[in-house]
């Protein structure tokens, strides 16, 4: 199949943008919506990319969003907030709204181990979103990515912020395991299954080429800015403690739904990962190729702006 229109629901995202630009550099059309317009200035200056305000949880807006769309990729997640408005009804309402409009081709981000009987309200409404994809009818391709790292993620360059400004880290559960993958390799699966019939009606675990502890995480991640706090490892019940308290904070570091998630090892099955190489042909990208890259460069502006600071300017 053929596909020359497509919209991106999620991407001004962190995914969506590296998405977009693979699919602009193949001259796809893409319409993104977004609640600010003014916010998207890295999507605007692509040149088949139209950027539309609209609220994807109006069934009248979505419908507006896919006329004349080819395939809807969607991108849409969350990791605190109302995750069944935006895990399970948004794609109900994306299902619906395909199917009123005549489009058969739907790629779906999910999360890794996602399941309905799972501890979080995180991972069950992923599950839960899952299977109102794959009984849809049309022709889906579910992804399922592990921590996604990468330029503007929110992982690492969260561990570095905080290995920067404070000198002692506690630590919830710090033995939780990850294997994070490369944001380029998760953009290029998408991008390369779009028209592909043998990724219909299949889900992908997307993993990279090695596996952490959060400890390891964050020490990896303070290594590279050049720094060393003490990290100290919290116990379950500390780490519970810590979550409920953090989840009262503006900013909402922690809350006890990802303490809940990191019971499940994000991690997957011996082998899985290399569904990168056999399906796509994509090399998984190693952390250690890229975090010092992007971590390290944010240094020199962060540095000079504590000069300013410290010399009142």
């Amino acid at each position: 199949m053929k596909i020359n229109n497509v919209c991106i629901i999620g991407g001004s995202g962190f995914v969506g943008k590296h998405i977009a630009n693979l699919l602009t550099a193949q001259e796809i059309s893409l319409r993104i919506p977004t609640r600010h317009r003014e916010r998207t200035k890295e999507l605007l200056v692509l040149p088949t990319v139209d950027v539309v305000e609209a609220n994807v949880h109006d069934d009248a807006e979505l419908d507006r969003l896919l006329i004349g769309m080819d395939a809807v990729i969607n991108l849409a997640g969350i990791l605190h907030g109302d995750f069944r408005r935006v895990h399970v009804e948004l794609p109900r309402r994306i299902v619906a709204a395909c199917t009123r409009n005549g489009i058969a081709r739907l790629l779906h981000m999910s999360a890794l181990n996602a399941g309905t009987d799972r501890p979080s309200a995180y991972l069950r409404s992923k599950g839960e979103g899952e299977s109102i994809v794959m009984s849809s009818g049309l022709m889906t391709t579910i992804f399922r990515p592990s921590v996604i790292f990468g330029p503007g993620d929110s992982s690492l360059a969260l561990f570095a912020k905080l290995a920067r400004r404070l000198p002692v880290l506690p630590l919830a559960s710090p033995d939780a395991k990850f294997q994070p993958v490369f944001v380029e390799n998760v953009a290029h699966a998408f991008a390369a299954s779009l028209e592909a019939p043998k990724t219909f009606g299949q889900s992908y675990d997307l993993c990279g080429p090695k596996c952490y502890s959060l400890r390891q995480l964050v020490e990896y991640a303070a290594q590279v800015t050049g720094h060393h706090p003490a990290i100290i490892g919290l116990n379950d019940s500390l780490s519970y403690l810590q979550a409920v308290m953090m989840e009262f904070l503006p900013g909402k570091l922690m809350t006890r739904d990802n303490y809940c998630s990191m019971k499940v090892d994000s991690v997957c099955c011996s082998g899985t990962f290399s569904n990168l190489a056999e399906v796509w042909g994509i090399r998984p990208t190693a952390l250690e190729e890229v975090a010092p890259l992007y971590l390290a460069n944010r240094m020199p502006r962060e540095r000079y702006d504590r000069y300013r600071h410290r010399a009142g300017r």
